[in-house]
């Protein structure tokens, strides 16, 4: 039986680039078939492409409209192609007058701030999901995402870290902050059958896609440390990006057993059967790649960055980021004590149950809206 919603809240539109396998996507997928079940009408704007997630949300009878943007740089019209995606976009906000439009992360509410005021959208949402340092990688459009994020009427962070970061570095009121955390599906904590990887070595498991933050290249310097002390591991990476000839290249001169398995869309066989999960990233908002190996009572270490040191503390092993060396400590740590193993994974699986919990995360969210509505309305 669905949950009950709150009567005021009828339409709901969710914007984000695109719907690959990142967390942020995963994210809005999850969210959009909550609300769909619960009876809020859903609609989906991709500012770019679609990708692998696409598919369940249309056989769910949730419509995915395509907007058109290009990258700025993709030739001489991509201003004009651009300019007439965001018409589009405010047109297509007029037809389906949602009462709330939601943009996950900085494009999109870049983009969908100014454009749902100019449709009229009576309430929006910001989703902040990075630490501002990520994003101050292009510092020109930081700031215009700074200040797309303040013509919000809230900004939902999925951490702590995160919404402290946006009160400190982007000076938004506390009062316009939310802290949501990300929900899991509920299959993250079913049993699977492990999938083996063809090796004798402890297997270490890395689930991230390869751009510079989420630091593969530090992980990779790690696993020569443990080469070179007699502990070799062979290293599983599940992902795809801009970063994996780089990163295949300097496996090669290494000389290290990394294994680029591609993208999964079901990573719970893989997790089943690794010995240990890592993530060496050096900005981090609340990794969907932590939160599905707690649920599966892996032991984890990671970068004590962002909201992975709210998700593990206790319940992991955490260590600086960019340090190889404390890196593989951590997994020599893990693998030398399997007591210790045991204790810190039934004890993060434990804490994702209780916090990580799907329902929660959209009663959190229609709570959220319903009270903006109302706030909006009696203006």
């Amino acid at each position: 039986m669905p949950a009950r919603t709150q009567a005021n809240l009828r339409r709901v539109a969710l914007l984000i680039g695109q719907l690959g396998l990142g967390g942020a996507e995963r994210q809005v997928t999850l969210l959009a078939q909550e609300l769909h079940r619960r009876g809020v009408g859903v609609s989906v704007l991709l500012l770019v492409r679609g990708g692998p997630h696409e598919a369940a949300l249309r056989a769910a009878g949730i419509p995915v409209h395509h907007l058109g943007f290009i990258g700025w740089r993709s030739g001489p019209l991509a201003p004009v192609r651009n300019v007439r995606a965001f018409a589009r976009m405010v047109r297509l906000l007029r037809r389906i007058k949602p009462d709330v439009l939601h943009a996950f992360l900085m494009e999109s509410y870049l983009l969908g701030a100014p454009a749902a005021r100019l449709a009229g959208v009576p309430v929006v949402v910001s989703g902040r999901r990075r630490l501002s340092d990520f994003n101050r990688q292009r510092k020109r459009v930081f700031a215009l995402g700074t200040m797309a994020t303040h013509l919000a009427d809230q900004v939902v962070a999925n951490a702590v870290a995160v919404a402290r970061d946006a009160r400190t570095v982007e000076r938004i009121p506390a009062h316009k902050i939310s802290v949501i955390y990300n929900g899991l599906s509920r299959s993250a904590f079913d049993p699977v059958d492990p999938e083996r990887v063809d090796t004798r070595l402890p297997v270490v498991l890395c689930v991230a896609n390869f751009r510079p933050p989420k630091g593969h290249r530090h992980l990779i310097e790690a696993a020569a440390i443990l080469a070179r002390e007699g502990r070799p591991c062979t290293f599983a990476l599940v992902g795809d990006g801009t970063e994996q000839e780089d990163l295949e290249s300097r496996t090669r001169a290494l000389g290290v057993d990394v294994r680029f398995l591609g993208a999964y869309t079901d990573v719970r066989p893989l997790l089943a059967g690794a010995d240990v999960v890592v993530l060496p990233s050096t900005s981090e908002g609340l990794s969907n790649a932590i939160m599905e190996a707690m649920a599966a009572a892996r032991p984890i270490v990671a970068t004590a960055v962002g909201g992975n040191s709210e998700l593990l503390e206790d319940r992991g092993v955490l260590v600086p980021p960019a340090d190889p060396l404390a890196l593989s400590k951590g997994i020599l740590r893990v693998l030398d004590d399997q007591e210790f193993a045991q204790r810190i994974a039934t004890a993060a699986r434990a804490w994702a149950r209780k916090n990580l919990d799907l329902d929660t995360m959209v009663d959190e969210h229609v709570a959220l809206y319903h009270r903006l509505l109302k706030e909006r309305r009696a203006k």
